[in-house]
């Protein structure tokens, strides 16, 4: 008798088990979810259930999943020009380097592109050593710059522990961040004053001539969505200046409309040196990231070569998918539909369930940018699972989510609620209902005062 046919669903969980190393995972206890196919804000596992996806997956689906107009643009390049060396101009990437130049501050005019993110902070940490002549690097605790050797060094969070040999010049502080406040302050005037005071003198005993750049995160993503205070941005710039440190912020998940602004600078008035970027730019279609370099460091190698490059830098098929994208954000003001959902939406819904559930803690983002601060208890703000780890708290509570139809972005005790830019109003709606269901399992874990 032959053996009963299995569905393509199960030999794809079947042939991922067998023959996939995941990242982040210990490779046995892996279950992952088969994705058959994606549309908009949606997707269907392989038994046909529906999700909304407020995950974005990586936080990159900033125009959906599967837009016409981008997929379009992939499939005519391909049928043009597939690939082509970085050191021959091409029509895809000298339009995306124009259209990543026109929503940059004035004086960004060149665009170095790159395969991610992490290759983005790298080449950003380069060319900023090169230009100074120095070594060391600040970055922030609570951050997350990629995963190469040099970029999981400068990452402030744990996942830099078994990877860190103290040997990549990294130098890290402490960023603002009232609700967690490392300077006890209690408004965001003295959390911005004290950090910014933390973080000069830590120079100064480090040796500010030993500094070639600080890498921030316009607005951290990864380590829990935290907007920084007004004037603490503009605050690092004088301290750049001052010392003479290249300035680099990492745009990689908070641009390209994910905060309502084009870029998450465009909030806080501040030009930096370098912009690095990645995901958003083309929606991650295809594999794309980049540094916007300033006038400064353009000069550096103007008559200098530039000691750095990839084979697929620029290439084509992602840059065609990164003009069909910015175009289309241009034409249906997708930009615009950020910060209106996250104004009149989906900030205040995120508010409501704090009023309503004990174990959100704080409720902080911009646009499409949104994390929740679980809690087991509002006074003490003891995280409802440890950090750098997991536990059956946070494990239920996502669980639920995903019975209920929604994928949401977890880490340790957060949640973030990262639609894609597109997102509706009526979606917004139906993911916070179910968002709500899965919230009272975190409230059965809180034991603080109501």
């Amino acid at each position: 008798m032959a053996a009963p046919a299995i569905s393509t669903s199960q030999r794809t969980y079947e042939l991922d088990r067998a023959h996939v190393f995941h990242s982040w995972s210990a490779q046995k206890s892996l279950q992952p979810m088969v994705v058959e196919r994606t549309d908009g804000c949606y997707l269907w596992d392989g038994d046909g259930k529906e999700y909304l996806d407020f995950s974005s997956q990586l936080v990159y689906t900033n125009v959906g999943h599967q837009h016409p107009k981008v997929v379009a643009a992939v499939q005519e390049q391909a049928a043009k020009l597939c690939t082509i060396a970085p050191a021959h101009a091409n029509e895809a990437r000298s339009e995306a380097a124009r259209l990543i130049a026109e929503i940059s501050p004035e004086g960004m005019d060149r665009v170095f592109f790159t395969s991610g993110g992490a290759d983005s902070n790298e080449h950003a940490i380069r060319m900023a050593r090169l230009h100074t002549g120095r070594y060391k690097i600040l970055s922030a605790y609570r951050s997350y710059h990629g995963a190469t050797a040099e970029t999981i060094n400068l990452s402030g969070d744990h996942r830099r522990w078994p990877n860190d040999y103290g040997n990549s010049g990294a130098v890290h502080f402490h960023g603002p961040f009232l609700y967690r406040s490392e300077f006890r302050s209690e408004t965001e005037e003295q959390e911005c004053e004290r950090a910014l005071e933390h973080l000069e003198t830590l120079i100064r005993f480090e040796g500010p001539a030993a500094f070639a750049a600080i890498i921030v995160e316009s607005v951290p993503g990864t380590s829990g969505i935290m907007p920084p205070p007004p004037g603490y941005l503009k605050g690092v710039r004088d301290i750049c200046d001052r010392y003479g440190i290249v300035m680099i912020c990492d745009e990689v998940m908070s641009g390209f409309g994910r905060t309502g602004a084009w870029l998450a600078i465009d909030h806080y008035d501040v030009v930096p040196d370098l912009i690095t970027f990645a995901k958003g730019v083309n929606s991650g279609y295809v594999p794309l990231g980049g540094v916007i370099v300033g006038e400064k460091i353009y000069n550096s190698f103007a008559e200098r070569p530039y000691p750095g490059g990839m084979t697929y830098s620029g290439h084509p098929l992602a840059c065609a998918a990164a003009v069909a994208t910015i175009t289309t954000m241009h034409e249906e003001r997708i930009v615009e539909n950020a910060e209106f959902i996250g104004r009149t939406s989906l900030g205040p819904g995120l508010r409501a369930l704090a009023d309503k559930h004990p174990s959100i803690g704080d409720v902080r983002g911009l646009g499409v940018f949104w994390a929740l601060d679980l809690v087991t208890n509002r006074e003490t703000r003891e995280p409802l699972s440890p950090y750098g780890g997991t536990n059956a708290a946070i494990g239920q509570t996502m669980a639920a989510a995903r019975d209920a139809g929604l994928l949401v972005f977890n880490n340790y005790h957060r949640i973030h609620v990262v639609p894609p830019c597109t997102v509706t109003p009526t979606q917004v709606d139906a993911a916070l209902a179910m968002l709500d269901t899965a919230l009272d399992v975190a409230d059965s874990y809180y034991d603080g005062p109501r």
